[in-house]
């Protein structure tokens, strides 16, 4: 099986020519190329299939631990990339079906490089019952939760995946990798979630580590940075463009109204292609 490793702020997924291979068992294959040490390594694995909504392709994305995602932003511009480097779509707006939607990614190049990609990542979905979580009311804005005795206010956004914000005075000091799975399956999250830790550097400039439900501690997360932009007007924490420094790089955020899509921009990078052995 041929394959291409690429990664968006260090969110990095294997992708995989849907056109001509035939995956049989993607979340198999998920979690076994995914393996950091006996594998290809990386957070997930990406499908790009023929589409079938109206779409130039569609993605189809498996977590490491095979999981399916309805959505990935760093992902969907890394495979608007890949789509037109081998030929499977052309121009510089890629449309890409997602389980969340089609989402029109907007090429950066530097010359003939295709260096970046600014997409589309919908509406926020912010009633619980919807994202989902399970609390009442009309919006889960720094709400509590208790986890090992320890109570904390989340924000809850969905971007097609379901995210919990918390704001914290130290991003790097907050045990995300001790907390991170237990918020991640805590049974308010019917579906799981994806947890991230804000520090607020200014109302345009935030510090983000991630939690990604069925992956863990990411260097990037583009829908949970949506949300993180989302959850910082909501709590009038920052304002509707934010700077996002996650640990694998810098990614750009914006919500310009209420009834606006998310607009989220980043770095696309292919790290190497190979073969491995077929599922």
């Amino acid at each position: 099986m041929r394959f291409a490793k690429l990664h968006g702020a260090g969110n990095d997924y294997i992708y995989v020519n849907g056109f001509e291979t035939d995956v049989a068992d993607p979340s198999a294959l998920a979690v076994r190329a995914s393996d950091r040490h006996f594998g290809i390594g990386a957070d997930g694995l990406i499908l790009a299939l023929p589409p079938t909504a109206g779409g130039d392709l569609q993605m189809r994305v498996f977590n490491a631990d095979g999981s399916e995602a309805r959505m990935c932003g760093n992902g969907v511009r890394c495979l608007a990339k890949f789509a037109v480097e081998r030929g499977l779509a052309e121009g510089d707006v890629v449309r890409v079906e997602t389980l969340a939607g089609i989402r029109d990614v907007r090429l950066i190049r530097d010359g003939d490089r295709i260096v970046g990609g600014s997409v589309g990542m919908g509406r926020p979905v912010l009633t619980p019952a919807d994202i989902p979580v399970a609390l009442e009311g009309d919006r889960a804005v720094d709400v509590p939760i208790t986890i090992d005795d320890r109570e904390m206010r989340m924000t809850c956004v969905g971007m097609g995946n379901p995210h919990a914000v918390f704001y914290v005075a130290s991003a790097a000091g907050w045990p995300l990798e001790t907390l991170g799975p237990k918020i991640e399956r805590h049974e308010l999250f019917p579906e799981r979630v994806n947890a991230h830790v804000v520090e607020v550097v200014s109302r345009e400039e935030v510090i983000v580590r991630t939690w990604e439900r069925g992956s863990g501690a990411t260097l990037a997360c583009g829908t949970g940075a949506s949300a993180v932009a989302v959850a910082g007007v909501l709590t009038g924490r920052t304002g509707r463009a934010i700077l996002a420094h996650v640990p694998g790089g810098d990614l750009e955020v914006e919500w310009p109204e209420e009834q606006a899509e998310v607009r989220l921009t980043g770095p696309v990078e292919e790290v190497f292609t190979g073969r491995f052995p077929d599922a």
